[in-house]
């Protein structure tokens, strides 16, 4: 944020403060020894030189305490720093239900972003502050790596997968964003910036470039174009089990196993309709690997997601939770 030089970035988001605590600590602890072994080993060595040719060092047999010294308080300070980071780590992973979503695409070489709203930006993402932003990512090539340093959070894209990184701006301003991951000759250009607004700032940013249609209405063109509303009827009746009210459900598998109905697992059914069967279903669902974009990917999962009850219509609706076409449901 801002163009002049900082030895670290400026603490944009609620968690930074918490991660920069934590990596001061352990750098901290880590130089703190570093002098102390290097000040003894010049010490002892000066201390306990030969002084005479013919000089026999004394036997030393060791020191029941000493041992116990020098292996207990490290053992302290490292399960400090393994709870403590620990309780960042689940901090960073795990998003507030109640935070807006974003979907990003990494492709060489920018950042697309697709909002519920429909709006779209390249290298760019808006986001009000005060509020926790959870971004989907995914990539259409090759792996990337989306990165806000001010934010302390980075987070891999990878090719037919949805990674999940959050946070909630502080402060308003523009800050420096980057892929952090080698993705080719072009890598060094693949940077943007995330603007943090002001809550009425962002709704007038919202009006202003209000789109035709919303995410969710797009995914339901999709569904619709492709096909998909013949099989998985909301009835249930179709070759297909019905996709409504499927997100974040355990779902049965034909082998008898389950899995939780997330993005993954919906992207996973799209591309590859057989790898995890429900039951009662026959695997006739042609995989749509390379028949379709990223972006309409997206699409459809976020359609899908909003498919909250039988006979809901909410395409339409901006604030809602992305859906998708149910993975593996075929």
């Amino acid at each position: 944020m801002g163009g002049t030089f900082t030895l670290f970035p400026s603490q944009g988001s609620t968690l930074a403060g918490r991660v920069d605590n934590l990596y001061f600590f352990m750098l901290a602890v880590t130089l703190f020894f570093t002098v102390l072994v290097a000040a003894l080993v010049v010490v002892l060595a000066l201390k306990y030189r030969r002084k005479q040719a013919d000089q026999v060092g004394a036997n030393i047999h060791g020191s029941t305490a000493l041992e116990v010294i020098w292996t207990a308080i490290p053992l302290l300070i490292a399960m400090v720093m393994f709870v403590w980071g620990t309780n960042v780590y689940f901090a960073l992973a795990k998003p507030p239900a109640e935070a807006m979503e974003v979907y990003i695409i990494g492709k060489r070489w920018m950042w697309k972003a697709q909002h519920l709203t429909g709006h779209r930006e390249i290298n760019q993402l808006h986001v009000p502050i005060g509020r926790p932003v959870k971004l989907l990512i995914s990539s259409e090539d090759v792996i990337h790596s989306y990165y806000i340093p001010a934010f302390r959070q980075k987070m891999d894209a990878v090719p037919g997968k949805t990674t999940t990184m959050w946070f909630e701006a502080t402060k308003p301003g523009e800050y420096q964003l980057f892929c952090a991951e080698y993705c080719g000759t072009q890598h060094s250009g693949m940077i943007g910036k995330v603007i943090a607004m002001e809550p009425r700032a962002y709704q007038q940013w919202l009006a202003a470039g209000a789109p035709a249609g919303t995410l969710t209405s797009n995914g339901e063109q999709e569904f619709t174009t492709l096909g998909c509303v013949t099989c998985h009827r909301e009835d249930g009746k179709g070759r297909g089990p019905s996709l409504v009210g499927v997100f974040g459900k355990s779902q049965a598998l034909a082998d008898g196993s389950s899995v939780h109905v997330d993005e993954a697992y919906l992207r996973e059914s799209i591309l590859n309709p057989q790898a995890k069967m429900v039951p009662n279903y026959q695997p006739i669902m042609p995989t749509y690997q390379g028949q379709i974009s990223e972006d309409a990917l997206v699409s459809l999962i976020a359609y899908i997601k909003s498919l909250e009850k039988p006979g809901a219509a909410p395409a339409g609706a901006a604030g809602t939770h992305e859906a998708a076409p149910a993975a593996g449901t075929h």
